[in-house]
């Protein structure tokens, strides 16, 4: 049975609203307000929500992670996953997924590297005092190790969005939809809601939902926790962990990760 809070569930319709929604308000004028050479860094980790914002333009960025779940089957291991962005132009970057390896039980059969997903990504300006709205766009390519059994191109869409409430609060959620054609599962739509509070000029904290859901398949939902420190303006040392309260969901997880930022390359 779906637990309760799968009620939450939004689904590819309000991904198509927003993405209307978006289109209009990209319409408007640029302001000057994206990410500066400089300015603190600011990462997609550690939690599952990505960051609404874009790296500077000239700017080279390396997220990495090593994450270690404890499932039904058995611990699973992966690392390090590794994201580059790299700031194209004012509000625009392109990120890379690189490929990282994956231990599973044997009954699992997933030990291997996972495949490459390149993207781009769009920092929308002239909206509401306080409100940030990216969209991103990628593909993940089918060459990991199970490249040859029946994986294929699995386009996606993804809004991450951020509201500063008030104080050191803010609140940030991210909507994804992924495509698998070709596959049973050929439609998977993600919701993430966060909650984080700045703490002191350096940290934050989060407390972060995130629920995932496929076409033939119950929900994978799980509660999520953790924080960031950026002990320099351009390095970050962060960790997180959780556990899943639905089958298809991790029982347990922690991770630990380190970012680093690259200024005026260009």
């Amino acid at each position: 049975m779906r637990s309760k809070i799968g009620k939450l569930r939004f689904g590819p319709q309000l991904l198509l609203v927003a993405m209307i929604l978006i289109v209009t308000a990209a319409s408007r004028a640029w302001a000057d307000d994206c990410p500066l050479p400089g300015s603190e860094i600011d990462t997609d980790r550690p939690d599952t929500t990505n960051s609404s914002t874009t790296v500077p333009i000239g700017s080279f960025q390396l997220e990495n992670g090593i994450n270690v779940a404890d499932w039904s089957d058995g611990t699973h291991f992966d690392g390090t996953t590794s994201r580059i962005r790299l700031g194209l132009f004012q509000c625009g970057e392109i990120l890379i997924d690189l490929p990282d390896y994956s231990i599973s039980p044997a009954e699992a059969g997933m030990t291997g590297f996972t495949g490459i997903a390149p993207a781009g990504k769009l920092e929308l300006q002239g909206l509401p005092d306080g409100l940030q709205i990216a969209v991103v766009a990628g593909v993940g390519l089918p060459t990991g190790a199970h490249s040859n059994t029946g994986q294929s191109y699995k386009p996606y869409l993804q809004i991450p969005w951020s509201q500063d409430v008030v104080d050191d609060w803010s609140v940030h959620g991210m909507l994804t939809q992924t495509w698998v054609p070709g596959q049973r599962n050929d439609s998977l739509f993600e919701e993430t809601l966060s909650l984080q509070r700045d703490i002191g000029e350096h940290i934050d904290a989060f407390v972060e939902y995130v629920g995932d859901y496929s076409n033939h398949q119950g929900p994978s939902q799980v509660l999520n926790f953790g924080g960031a420190w950026r002990f320099t303006d351009l390095q970050q040392i962060d960790f997180h962990a959780g556990f899943g309260f639905t089958r298809e969901a991790p029982n347990k997880y922690i991770g630990i990760g380190y970012s680093f930022r690259l200024d005026r390359l260009f």
